[in-house]
């Protein structure tokens, strides 16, 4: 049975999205709700699956100073054959990387697109030789190396946003 997300649900996942460490007294004034409705519900969202996990977003920026740039890719994988049990295989290794942030499934052109961090090139290249060029199923790898994030937002549009227009 599927269950029904409603405006306060939607309000309080956008809050939270924007800033979980807030208490449980500020989400719920923001949310319009009581916080004993807060609690219930965000405890409601968390067993339905829809917040995953929370975590902190990091200063790549602020933190190099501490533990340098690193080097971040986006990968492109074609797979030599793409039935399901080869693109789960490919998926399941790579998802079990910690060099790896995220991995998508995409078409159409490469069977996955991912997005790798290392501390360098030689750890980039070890990646590459553990997860791409010891895999006789990998046709092809491109890669492409950032030069400048000028954006990372994990939040997802939950509700409406005001027309820029609107007076």
């Amino acid at each position: 049975m599927e269950e029904i997300i409603d405006e306060a649900d939607l309000r309080l996942l956008d809050l939270l999205q924007n800033d979980a460490a807030r208490s449980n007294q500020t989400l719920a004034a923001l949310a319009h709700v009581s916080p004993p409705t807060s609690l219930r519900r965000i405890k409601r969202l968390r067993q339905l699956g829809l917040i995953e996990r929370e975590v902190a977003v990091l200063s790549p920026d602020r933190l190099a100073p501490h533990i340098g740039h690193g080097l971040t890719a986006l990968v492109e994988v074609t797979l030599e054959r793409q039935g399901a049990e080869w693109l789960e295989a490919f998926e399941q290794r790579v998802v079990d990387d910690a060099a790896v942030q995220q991995c998508y499934r995409v078409s159409p052109g490469p069977d996955f697109m991912l997005v790798v961090h290392t501390t360098d090139m030689p750890a980039y290249l070890a990646l590459a030789q553990r997860l791409f060029t010891s895999d006789a199923n990998v046709r092809n790898v491109k890669a492409f190396f950032s030069l400048k994030r000028a954006k990372f937002d994990p939040r997802l549009p939950l509700l409406p946003t005001p027309s820029a227009t609107a007076t």
